[in-house]
């Protein structure tokens, strides 16, 4: 693992003295090519150094308490020590995961989709629960949303709506809300108290880039 980190750092300096060089600077698809290249390397390097830093700490740390013999100074260095030790796997698991290859898709815009499933008018009520939910973390992740197709229920929700997030990273936080969901409340309309389940489906779909397209014309 180590052995990639250091790689990725490399690749990370390198990158530095890239966006440095005029050439880069004077052409703009390059500029773009190489800042997004940093952009993506930049959590896993900050906390890679993290890593490295809290290790030769904890190395002092040791070399301190082979040479002092104060009871007081022994036992501040011994609380420091353990302190970093507990830290140290949860750097390295933060690194394992950083490693894991991204998802060619997590950087794009979306679409959602959702449609009222089991249920009746209650699934449409938490269809237009579930969208404004999702508005809401799209709004606090400085994402910016906009309805593409709509079809409201009588009695509040909708039987189905889609809707666009737009924003670095849409994608990535949004893709796991695939799938059904499912909720289990009195609804409003029910006199008797009576639990009911009320389901609906969720699609995520990253937003397609414009394709260049090449005819051929042949006489």
């Amino acid at each position: 693992m180590f052995d990639q980190l250091d790689i990725v750092e490399e690749r990370y300096e390198q990158l530095n003295e890239l966006l440095s060089d005029p050439d880069v600077v004077n052409d703009s698809d390059k500029l773009r090519k190489y800042s997004k290249e940093q952009a993506d390397l930049q959590k896993t390097v900050d906390v890679y150094r993290n890593y490295k830093a809290k290790k030769e700490e904890l190395a002092d740390i040791e070399e301190m308490l082979s040479e002092t013999d104060d009871k007081e100074e022994v036992e501040m260095l011994k609380e420091e020590s353990s302190g970093i030790k507990a830290e140290l796997p949860n750097l390295e698991e933060e690194l394992k995961i950083l490693l894991i290859p991204k998802d060619p898709n997590d950087d794009k815009d979306v679409i959602v989709e959702i449609r009222a499933a089991a249920g009746g008018d209650e699934a449409a009520i938490f269809a237009g629960d579930l969208m404004r939910m999702y508005s809401k973390y799209a709004e606090s992740q400085g994402f910016k949303t906009e309805i593409v197709e709509a079809s409201e229920s009588d009695h509040g929700g909708y039987k189905e709506i889609s809707f666009s997030v737009s924003g670095n990273g849409a994608y990535s936080k949004l893709k796991f809300e695939n799938g059904a969901h499912r909720v289990q409340r009195v609804p409003e309309t029910e006199s008797g108290g009576r639990i009911h389940t009320s389901t609906a489906t969720v699609a995520v779909l990253p937003e397609v880039g414009d394709v260049e397209i090449e005819l051929e014309m042949k006489i």
